[in-house]
């Protein structure tokens, strides 16, 4: 909870909208003194900061400013940035919080039969920060904002990729039926959505196609396509005519659209690949000028690459905004709800999700790297999937990423790189 004086506070509320924001301004004991709409551009900020700027100035027993607005999408950066690095507010020591929408949401329902309108919003927000219910750190600018946008734009493209190739599944179906049915050894290729495959679905016009190629021309097909890559291309051949022997016949008006719709779908497949080498180098550029120990940190555990490394950086910034694991797991989503009542208690007991959604995702991709890699984590893995009936993984990998998130916090808050004497550390303080 923020250590101020509330006697001498003036609490703003913000409601902000895409076109404008509806401000409400009280001190500890209720007294209004603003409750007015301004636009949400940078005349609209300035006329805000102005107003508030006034204010203070004409109460001279107000000397800090609270500033509480939900965090809604995008628009709430740029006010936020405003209001945090105000010149003309510094003197008053501002404190700008972004607030999780679900928390004035069950806040306002102890205000019983209030409607819902703007003002009554802003006014919400602001008795909220007056009633000192808020938890999280004030606003830190745009030191991380600039990473976090690098590394979701990243998450962005990769689901991309995913998206196209669920979708061309079916196109590929129609002109290779039996190419993606194929079991690991029998497949000719490790990977359906590179360059050979690519280039052999979208240049040979048919399955009877490759019935028909002489095997020397294959061969050298195989070979070229794949920079000689294929370690036994008589193999490769071999399951590639078997396949298309096996595979059912298209008509013969459906080969060109097929083989227009695969190659566009494999040329933005390729195309977000490009993007996304770019956007790892901005993202590493970023990094480097900003918290080069914590990316090594990260990296320092094993299955942990910069990927994910760069991702949990971007979400949780500094990490001296954290007290303790829990508020960093609080932060994540990753906490339970209990449901009991007299001798009653649930088993099912569902996680909240009620925190950031993109550190929780790079957390668990983490944890299910990490545990390939370390044995602890693969032990605690099974030993969780093995204890219930239903959910088995889902529950699993979710409690291995609140234990990774401990390892995690202790060694950015330590400054020190993974060894394992700090896993058995971090083991002996949680056996569970």
């Amino acid at each position: 909870m923020l250590k101020i004086n509330f006697m001498s506070t003036l609490f703003v509320g913000i409601d902000v909208s895409s076109k404008s924001n509806v401000v409400y301004a009280m001190d500890f004991h209720k007294n209004r003194y603003i409750s007015s709409a301004f636009s949400n551009n940078q005349p609209g900020a300035e006329e805000l900061a102005d107003i508030i700027l006034g204010c203070l100035k004409k109460h001279p027993d107000l000397t800090t400013v609270v500033a509480a607005l939900e965090s809604t999408s995008v628009y709430s950066i740029h006010i936020a940035n405003f209001l945090s690095t105000c010149e003309a507010l510094m003197p008053y020591k501002p404190y700008v919080f972004c607030l999780n929408p679900k928390m004035t949401a069950n806040y306002r329902k102890a205000f019983i039969g209030m409607s819902k309108t703007d003002p009554l919003d802003a006014f919400i927000i602001s008795d909220f920060a007056r009633a000192g219910c808020i938890e999280c750190e004030p606003w830190r600018g745009s030191q991380y904002l600039a990473l976090k946008r690098l590394t979701r734009h990243r998450l962005h493209l990769a689901e991309c990729i995913t998206r196209e190739k669920t979708y061309m599944v079916s196109n590929l179906y129609l002109k290779f039926s039996e190419l993606q049915l194929l079991q690991d050894d029998e497949q000719p290729f490790s990977n359906l959505y590179g360059a050979t495959a690519s280039a052999l679905l979208t240049e040979y016009m048919s399955v009877q196609d490759i019935i028909d190629a002489p095997e020397e021309e294959l061969l050298r097909f195989l070979a070229e396509k794949s920079r000689s890559r294929i370690p036994d291309l008589s193999r490769t051949s071999e399951l590639l005519k078997k396949a298309a022997r096996d595979s059912y016949r298209l008509d013969k008006c459906m080969y060109e659209p097929i083989n227009v719709s695969l190659a566009s779908s494999f040329n933005c497949i390729e195309a977000y690949r490009k993007e996304i080498k770019a956007i790892d180098k901005a993202i590493l550029k970023a990094i480097q000028g900003m918290s080069p120990n914590a990316l090594t940190i990260l990296q320092s555990i094993p299955g942990i690459g910069p990927v994910w490394a760069a991702g949990m950086i971007a979400e949780i910034g500094n990490i001296a905004a954290f007290h303790s694991s829990d508020a960093l797991a609080k932060y994540a989503g990753l906490t339970w709800r209990r449901n009991d009542s007299g001798d009653f208690e649930a088993e099912d007991t569902p996680i909240t999700k009620a925190g950031n959604t993109y550190l929780r995702y790079y957390l668990g991709e983490a944890a299910n790297s990490v545990r390939r890699h370390i044995p602890e984590y693969r032990d605690y893995y099974a030993r969780k999937y093995a204890e219930v009936p239903k959910h088995q993984h889902k529950r699993a990998l979710a409690l291995t990423s609140r234990k990774l998130v401990r390892l995690v916090f202790g060694l950015l808050a330590k400054n020190q790189l993974y060894t394992g004497e700090l896993l058995d550390a971090e083991l002996n303080r949680n056996p569970n």
